[in-house]
């Protein structure tokens, strides 16, 4: 079915899959044809949005779990609506919650995960070849910029 008319929905702990099934029937009123939805995946712990998924492997248990997407479908469904995901392989968490990541910081392109991750393998004049260039700040970013340990220069 092609979509004539979208509702964004941005799922969070705040708004979840059973606050979304509560409202389809408004939906279908409205003449929604599909849901867009952000990201469903498993976020960091804190995430207010969805867009630093640690594991795209599950549901976030937060939004609901896979058995309150499956209930959100059957809803949607039932009311003649689609459900549209946003799937954004670049978004994605990179702190010590993604497994995926850490696995490729430690065994490189031999992680079975490499290819998911935007990653120039071949290197340049900066990093040499095979290498991840990952700066890491040894505290808050403000904390180092009001201590003149790291300066902001706008060009």
């Amino acid at each position: 079915m092609t979509p004539l008319a979208t509702l964004r929905i941005q799922f969070n702990a705040d708004y979840t899959f059973a606050d979304a099934i509560r409202d389809v029937p408004d939906f279908a009123t409205l003449g929604i044809s599909h849901l867009y939805a952000s990201p469903v995946w498993t976020a960091s712990p804190e995430s207010t949005h969805g867009y630093d998924v640690v594991d795209p492997g599950t549901v976030s248990e937060t939004l609901g779990g896979e058995a309150g997407l499956r209930q959100l479908r059957d809803s949607l469904k039932a009311h003649g609506i689609g459900l549209i995901v946003d799937i954004v392989p670049n978004h994605m968490g990179n702190g010590q919650q993604n497994r995926w990541w850490q696995d490729v910081l430690r065994r490189g392109q031999q992680s079975p995960y490499a290819s998911y991750f935007d990653i120039d393998w071949d290197g340049n004049a900066d990093v040499p070849a095979g290498k991840v260039l990952l700066p890491v700040l040894p505290e808050p970013l403000a904390d180092i910029v009001s201590q003149r340990k790291l300066s902001v220069v706008r060009g």
